[in-house]
């Protein structure tokens, strides 16, 4: 049984979702909601209409999953709980202050409709998360840091866009490799988010904007900016398309324990990750939780979830047969 898909949002994130599709013989996707014009919006996946995001109610019972590709700052905090009141949903919500918050939500919609709602899956939070869980698991006597890029972060950057007068952005999360490799060494030190990373943006804006105000929003934006070192680069659409056309990323979750009666042994662990694209990337992601999305709802269940809910398993395409003999 095939899940069927429908993407709502087509930029970068929803295209990787699409590719992520076409490479899973069991996932089929159905349809793609825009709120651009959808005349104007060509996808690769033949067959497939591009349908106006307010056409998306009509496909109820059409599709398995909705996968909604909107941005954490503005979108998603509005359209997870709206559309897990109609379909079983997957997004990335990715501020991780809010998910707390942007749970309660998606819970109260899903619950109320008998819907699943998979809510910040990607790769952080996603499957950083599961590395930070299993490491805290098997160390409990021990401490654990997260450091990312250096690449662009998706939703770093769209919160920059959403600025006035802000025409594109890109945002570089740079790790500080003194306190990495402090980490590395076990040392456990005590370190705030300015010491773990800087935050670099490049920003076209439009003709006459107040660039003074432009890069004071950036660098006092809660929960994105304003506990990090931050500079901001103006520059033309020119140069944004000349240096700035790729959406490398990457990663590492570091934990570093002792056991032993005398806590005379120590150990690190360390996931990482390094990515040519971090949109295809994460939409493979989102693509693999759909599936499992699907599995939930087919058991009956309902609510809101979290990679930390779902059986590895069912993020596979394999049978569990394929798995014991391949995999464990």
């Amino acid at each position: 049984m095939k899940t069927r898909i429908a993407i709502f949002g087509y930029g970068n994130l929803g295209r990787g979702v699409e590719a992520a599709i076409a490479q899973n013989a069991d996932l089929e996707l159905v349809a793609v909601f825009t709120r651009r014009d959808p005349a104007a919006l060509r996808i690769r996946t033949p067959g497939v209409p591009v349908l106006s995001a307010e056409r998306a109610p009509e496909y109820r019972n059409k599709i398995d999953v909705l996968i909604l590709c909107g941005g954490s700052a503005t979108d998603l905090p509005v359209q997870t709980p709206k559309y897990a009141a109609m379909f079983n949903v997957v997004d990335s919500f990715d501020t991780h202050a809010k998910i707390p918050a942007h749970f309660a939500a998606a819970d109260a919609a899903s619950r109320a409709a008998g819907t699943v709602s998979l809510i910040s899956c990607g790769w952080d939070p996603g499957l950083f998360s599961l590395a930070r869980v299993y490491a805290d698991a098997i160390l409990p006597d021990g401490k654990d840091e997260t450091f990312w890029g250096r690449g662009v972060s998706q939703g770093h950057s769209d919160a920059i866009r959403r600025i006035e007068g802000v025409l594109d952005a890109r945002q570089y999360t740079v790790p500080i490799s003194a306190a990495v490799e402090a980490v590395r060494r076990g040392e456990q030190p005590t370190l705030s988010p300015r010491d773990k990373h800087l935050r670099e943006c490049w920003v076209v804006a439009a003709e006459g904007a107040d660039k003074a105000r432009i890069e004071r929003e950036i660098k006092t934006m809660p929960y994105y900016f304003d506990e990090y070192n931050t500079t901001v680069h103006f520059i033309s659409a020119e140069e944004m398309a000349r240096d700035h056309a790729g959406l490398p990323h990457g990663g590492s979750v570091l934990r570093s324990g002792v056991t032993g009666w005398n806590k005379e042994h120590r150990h690190m662990v360390e996931y990482s990750l390094k990515l040519d694209s971090n949109p295809e990337f994460t939409g493979s992601v989102l693509a693999a939780c759909a599936r499992a999305v699907h599995r939930m709802a087919r058991e009956g269940m309902c609510g809101c979830k979290t990679i930390l809910d779902i059986p590895p398993a069912w993020l596979s395409a394999h049978s569990g047969e394929e798995l014991r003999a391949h995999f464990l």
